[in-house]
């Protein structure tokens, strides 16, 4: 699968950047080959839950920077217990100010602006009512 193919190189390169100034390159190669394990693993995990993700950005960009950003504390020149746990703590507070933060932005556009379209407009599809044209016009919904 081409997409799962290269959307593991993208995760080695997400993977790598938090520490690379730290890492030799054998440790590169090495969180970079994780990092393409964990996007098939995830992108199944996706997959089974029914998430929508249709490029993988989730378990390229989250995943694998999580990957990466604990990686610092497993390999290279700061590798150590303690090391891991300041990753571990940068990585919860993100995600802390990142839930948070979304929250906020996403409540309030929920009830000032609105973050749905019509159910009209979803089954018809939002290029004809975004952009005024078919992006596709011979794709057509089945009716079962």
């Amino acid at each position: 699968d081409l997409t799962m193919f290269l959307n593991g190189i993208l995760g080695g390169l997400v993977g790598i950047t938090a520490g690379a100034d730290l890492m030799s390159p054998m440790d590169a190669i090495a969180i970079g080959f994780i990092a393409g394990g964990i996007i098939v693993l995830t992108v199944a995990f996706i997959d089974k839950i029914r998430l929508d993700d249709p490029v993988g950005a989730i378990a390229v960009h989250l995943i694998c920077g999580i990957w990466g950003t604990l990686a610092v504390g497993i390999f290279g020149a700061k590798a150590g217990g303690e090391q891991f746990m300041h990753q571990l703590t940068g990585v919860g507070a993100y995600a802390v100010f990142c839930i948070i933060s979304s929250f906020i932005i996403l409540f309030t556009l929920k009830k000032t602006v609105g973050i749905r379209v019509s159910e009209r407009e979803e089954i018809e599809g939002l290029d004809i009512h975004e952009h005024g044209m078919k992006a596709y016009a011979d794709f057509r919904l089945n009716e079962h």
